[in-house]
């Protein structure tokens, strides 16, 4: 029965992704199905519906932060912190050095603003125009770019991925960072010097046409003040102020650039900051447009429904099967391993990164003990994975957003060398711990 009901919904996951339906809708019927579910095998409609409303109740710290994400976005453009960053990164760019620095540059966007999807809107839509116009090969900067904007995805103290794993793990995220950034450092220079090389064989001769640079000064006014927001983040963070204090501190920041520096009227920040920045220059609307608290209702939704699986999944044991299942492969290699197995299949299954994220942990949360170690095993698995598979929308969106290939994401280095090397990690430590007891 347990089967039967989960292959139904992965069915409609599929139904949604194929007729180019929102996966919301499909989240929507699979809490339908999840709660009847439950209501037929014994478990009250009452005890359901509040086993629900307790999932949501546990990320609720995260719905806050998708409210001061969606303003700080929309106020970043506004105050023109984005664009300022954009603007002096951008004249680094050499086209010998192309590949290479469209992963640096997109690193730094994305653990700015821990979004992948808006990385890939500015700085990803940048680097890959001053790529194409280098003579790179599209699939090389695609890839550079993927791996780029994913880097913050998982480590930045505004992501809301990051967020996630560390609510579900009941773990600091700020401690969580740190083992991020331990665990990349060897994948991170690894990629560095892939894409040097890459580069160096690749990079044509022509100089990369900057003209985008006049078209922010012409949409802004560029300079070191607007950088302050970007800043405070950054700072903030380094003293670990909580991440909704230190949003908060960067969204005042904005509003009195955008309004003092750039002269924006009170009542269109204000707007924006609710429906989203919209450029003067139709030239910039693809690549600076966006953000706001509208731009996060969709994430939202899906995050809330996804939320009240666990809670429903827990009182009707839907999964206990194939946790059984996942326990006897992780005892056979490496608890890891079956961590990422699981990863593999949530995220093939479930097309979005949120839900993959809380169906890994639902699934794997009893492999590893140590909840800081499993959740920087999250980080290097299920929060990465998903932007390799290419129906997934975490991979799909930026890729279309790029005009990137799907064979892009072979060059994608860093995010294929983050599972390897914790797969080793994982089977160093069962060794050591062996040889310790033997």
């Amino acid at each position: 029965m347990e089967t039967i009901v989960i292959l139904i919904f992965v069915f409609m996951l599929m139904g949604c992704i194929l007729a180019g339906l929102p996966v919301v809708f499909a989240l929507i019927a699979g809490f339908v199905l999840f709660f009847c579910y439950g209501v037929a095998t014994g478990h009250g409609a009452g005890t359901m519906l509040k086993k629900a409303a307790g999932g949501i109740y546990t990320i609720r710290t995260i719905l806050e932060i998708f409210l001061m994400i969606g303003m700080l976005t929309a106020l970043w453009r506004e105050a023109g912190t984005i664009p300022s960053i954009t603007y002096y990164a951008s004249g680094l760019i050499r086209p010998g050095i192309m590949v290479l620095m469209c992963f640096l540059l997109n690193c730094m966007i994305s653990f700015l603003t821990g979004s992948s999807f808006a990385s890939t809107a500015t700085m990803g839509v940048i680097t890959m125009t001053m790529a194409n116009m280098a003579g790179v090969p599209v699939y090389l900067s695609g890839g550079a770019i993927l791996a780029g904007v994913y880097f913050g995805d998982r480590c930045a103290p505004v992501s809301t991925s990051a967020l996630l794993i560390a609510t579900l793990t009941k773990t600091d995220i700020f401690d969580n960072i740190k083992g991020c950034m331990k665990t990349a450092a060897v994948p991170f220079v690894i990629s560095c010097v892939v894409y040097g090389i890459l580069g160096a064989v690749t990079g044509a001769g022509t100089t990369a046409d900057l003209s985008v640079r006049e078209l922010f000064a012409e949409e802004f006014r560029i300079g070191i003040l607007p950088l302050l927001p970007a800043v405070l983040i950054l700072v903030l963070a380094m003293l670990k102020v909580r991440v909704i204090r230190a949003m908060l501190a960067s969204i005042a920041a904005a509003f009195l650039i955008a309004v003092f520096y750039q002269h924006a009227p009170v009542g269109r920040v204000l707007a924006d900051m609710i429906l989203g920045y919209h450029a003067k220059l139709p030239e910039l609307s693809a690549m600076i447009s966006g953000g706001g608290i509208r731009s996060m209702l969709s994430p939202a939704a899906i995050v809330s429904i996804s939320s009240c699986y666990a809670g429903m999944f827990e009182e009707t044991g839907l999964l206990n099967g194939l946790k059984k299942k996942i326990r006897a492969f992780a005892d056979r290699t490496v608890p890891f391993a079956g961590i990422l197995v699981t990863a593999i299949v949530t995220c093939a299954i479930s097309c979005n990164q949120t839900l993959s994220v809380m169906l890994t942990d639902q699934l794997c949360a009893e492999l590893e003990p140590d909840h800081q170690r499993f959740a920087v095993q999250l980080e290097n698995s299920v929060a990465v994975i998903a932007a390799l598979l290419p129906w997934n929308i975490a991979c799909a969106v930026p890729l279309a957003a790029l005009g990137a290939p799907a064979v892009s994401i072979l060059f994608a280095c860093y995010l294929w060398l983050l599972p390897v090397f914790e797969l080793i990690r994982s089977a160093r430590r069962k060794k050591a711990k062996e040889s310790y007891n033997f």
